[in-house]
C-alpha cells in the first residue's frame, strides 16, 4: 500500500479508501445486498492487513448500522491512532426546520449520534454529505467549526457539490476564520468524468483532496460487458446513474478489459490505476474480499501515457445523474427519505 497526505490536512491516508456503504443491516437500509456484521468484519480486517487505513461511512447508511459495524471492527482489529475514520451527515429534516432546530444544532446532534454509533471520541474527517439549500451556509460552516474546536472531528470534507459551492464555502470560512474543507467526495470514474470540467481544477489549485465515490461505477468497470451480479441487478440507484449511457460507456469498458488482459491483471486494477493518477484516494466499496484485494493491487499498476489516452479517448459528455442531478434549489424541494435510525432524514 502507498500513502499520502489528505489535501491541506495532516492526515496520512492510504491511496485506497474503503467505502463502507455495503456494510450494515439490510432491514434498516435501502439496499438488499448489504453485508451482515460478520462478513463486514472479515472485509474490514482484510483491508487492514493490506494496509488500508482510510475508512468512509455515513449516518445515512443502513440507519447507522454501517457506522456501528465499522466502529466495532476497527476497535477490535486496529489502534485508533492508526486509522483514519470518515463519516457524513445529512441535511436538516423538514421536522427540524419547522421546529426551529438550527444548522449548528443539527450538526451537533448528527456528530454526537455518529460518535456513539462508531464508539469513538472523535472522527478524523466529517463530511457534509449533500448541499442543504434550506440552511444558511454560514450556519453550516459555523456548526462544523464548532465541532472541530470541540475536538469531535479533526477535519471537515464535503460531498456531492458543485465547484462553485466548494469555493464559496471555503471563501466564507476564510473570511470568518472557520475551518475549511480539506476534501471533496463526488461522483468520478472512468465512465463519468464531469468533475474534470471545474472541480478537479479547483482542487488542484487549492490542494483540496479528491476522494471520489463510485470509483468502479457500481461494478461496471470491474466486469466484462454482459457479466452481472446481485448488486448490478438490484441496485436501482446505480441503474439510474448508468443505464442511460450504457452504449457509449461500453466502448470504454471493453478497452479496460483489453488492457487488463494485456497486463494479466483484473479490470478493477486497470480502472483504479487510471483513477489513482487523478485523485488522492478513491472510495472503493467492497462486499467481497477480492474487491479490496484488487483495489489494493491497483496502487502498484502503472499505465503508460498511451494506455491512459486509449482509455480516455472514447469518452463523451454525460448528463448529471443521481444526487448531483438533485443538487439544485428546485430539485431540493422534492423530498427523498433516508433512514438514520431514530429519525427519518429527508435527502435533498
Amino acid at each position: 500500500m502507498k500513502y499520502t497526505k489528505l489535501g491541506n490536512s495532516e492526515l496520512k491516508v492510504s491511496r485506497i479508501c474503503m467505502g463502507c456503504m455495503g456494510f450494515g443491516d439490510a432491514k434498516n437500509g435501502q439496499h438488499s445486498w448489504t453485508l451482515d456484521e460478520e462478513h463486514s468484519r472479515e472485509i474490514i480486517r482484510r483491508g487492514l492487513e493490506l494496509g488500508v487505513n482510510f475508512f468512509d461511512t455515513a449516518i445515512g447508511y443502513q440507519s447507522g448500522t454501517s457506522e456501528q459495524y465499522v466502529g466495532r471492527a476497527l476497535r477490535d482489529f486496529a489502534k485508533r491512532e492508526d486509522v483514519v475514520v470518515a463519516t457524513k451527515f445529512l441535511p436538516r429534516t423538514q421536522e427540524e426546520i419547522a421546529s426551529g432546530v438550527s444548522g449548528q444544532q443539527h450538526i451537533e446532534q448528527m456528530i454526537n449520534t455518529s460518535l456513539k454509533n462508531l464508539g469513538v471520541d472523535y472522527v478524523d474527517l466529517y463530511i457534509y454529505h449533500m448541499w442543504d439549500y434550506e440552511t444558511p451556509l454560514f450556519d453550516i460552516m459555523d456548526g462544523l467549526n464548532r465541532i472541530v474546536k470541540a475536538g469531535k472531528t479533526r477535519y471537515i470534507g464535503i460531498s456531492n457539490c458543485f465547484a462553485y459551492q466548494l469555493a464559496k464555502a471555503n471563501a466564507l470560512a476564510e473570511k470568518e476564520g472557520f475551518t475549511k474543507f480539506v476534501s471533496v467526495q463526488s461522483h468520478y470514474n472512468l465512465i463519468f468524468r464531469e468533475e474534470e470540467r471545474e472541480m478537479a481544477k479547483l482542487c488542484a489549485e487549492d490542494n483540496i483532496a479528491m476522494t471520489p465515490y463510485s470509483a468502479l461505477a457500481s461494478g461496471r468497470l470491474s466486469r466484462h460487458p454482459g457479466e452481472t451480479s446481485k448488486r448490478l441487478e438490484e441496485d436501482s440507484y446505480a441503474k439510474l446513474k448508468y443505464d442511460a449511457t450504457a452504449a457509449q460507456d461500453d466502448v470504454i469498458i471493453r478497452r479496460v478489459a483489453e488492457l487488463a488482459e494485456k497486463h494479466n491483471v483484473s479490470m478493477t486494477e486497470v480502472s483504479l490505476a487510471w483513477l489513482l493518477t487523478k485523485v488522492t484516494a478513491p472510495v472503493v466499496g467492497a462486499t467481497k474480499q477480492h474487491h479490496i484485494e484488487g483495489a489494493a493491487r491497483a496502487v502498484d499498476l502503472t499505465l503508460t501515457p498511451e494506455e491512459t489516452a486509449y482509455l480516455e479517448e472514447p469518452y463523451v459528455p454525460h448528463r448529471l445523474v443521481g444526487v448531483m442531478a438533485q443538487n439544485t434549489p428546485a430539485a431540493a424541494k422534492e423530498q427523498h427519505v433516508w433512514s438514520t435510525g431514530s429519525q427519518k432524514i429527508e435527502k435533498v
